[in-house]
């Protein structure tokens, strides 16, 4: 019986969370229909982020902020993360795709997906889809798309996409100005693979960054893809910026459902 039990339990917990990949289709669908109707759609990216962290550093913080974002939220689902998206020219290589293991489409290719996914949840019941780009080069892309679906979709109270580029925004605002009361100067707090990019890695997921490297006393540069000084990165620091984030995004969530209902 108590092998029975496990298992019952177990179940039950896989068809309580909050990610589309980790629920069998009769289970979205009852989710959805007791008012589980709002699904954030995870934009990560694969690009290099330096020697000391990982290609995929986008695609697993994004996974974990939405599913936050989605558990105080508390009728929200997480779709699976987006992580092929634009990088740059591949050839003649451009920006990221100078460095070994970035993958980059065409910005038609990305809006295409990205308009496929939103219709998709529409035919399955959502009323919100919400865009959540970790990524600053494809948020004019992610706009573009909801305004396309919205004017579309302008006669039908059904369904309505949100790119919420105040996820992102909040990394470039409120986060730096955080870092920046703390006594950390611009220059370590950089724009790719810095102190505050890194801090945020290591905050969400300690096996994202190479922290032995981080003790080097050689600072990474642009050629080596960083722009910033990781070395006195901390996830302590990094919580700071994922509150900022979490917060900022849930509030700005319920103001859009609010308004448009």
């Amino acid at each position: 019986m108590a092998v029975f039990f496990g298992v019952a339990q177990a179940q039950a917990a896989v068809s309580r969370s909050n990610y589309l990949e980790e629920l069998t289709w009769t289970e979205l669908r009852d989710r959805v229909g007791t008012g589980a109707t709002t699904v954030l759609v995870p934009i990560g990216g694969t690009e290099q982020n330096g020697p000391h962290m990982v290609l995929g550093k986008h695609n697993v913080r994004v996974h974990v902020l939405a599913g936050e974002i989605a558990q105080r939220l508390g009728n929200a689902l997480v779709a699976p993360v987006i992580a092929y998206v634009p990088e740059g020219s591949i050839h003649p290589p451009a920006a990221h795709m100078r460095f070994a293991g970035t993958i980059s489409i065409s910005d038609a290719s990305f809006e295409a997906m990205l308009e496929a996914t939103a219709r998709s949840f529409k035919q399955h019941g959502f009323r919100d889809v919400v865009f959540l780009g970790d990524h600053g080069g494809y948020q004019k892309n992610e706009e573009k798309v909801a305004q396309k679906l919205n004017r579309e979709w302008s006669k039908d109270p059904a369904c309505r996409v949100h790119a919420l580029l105040d996820y992102y925004r909040v990394t470039e605002t409120a986060y730096v100005a955080a870092l920046r009361s703390k006594g950390y100067s611009d220059d370590e707090i950089g724009q790719h693979a810095g102190l505050a990019d890194t801090s945020l890695a290591l905050a969400v997921d300690k096996n994202l960054v190479r922290t032995e490297l981080l003790a080097s006393s050689a600072k990474a540069t642009r050629q080596d893809g960083v722009l910033g000084d990781p070395r006195k990165s901390s996830a302590e620091l990094g919580q700071l910026g994922v509150e900022q984030i979490v917060q900022t995004s849930v509030a700005a969530i319920l103001s859009r459902v609010r308004q448009q209902r």
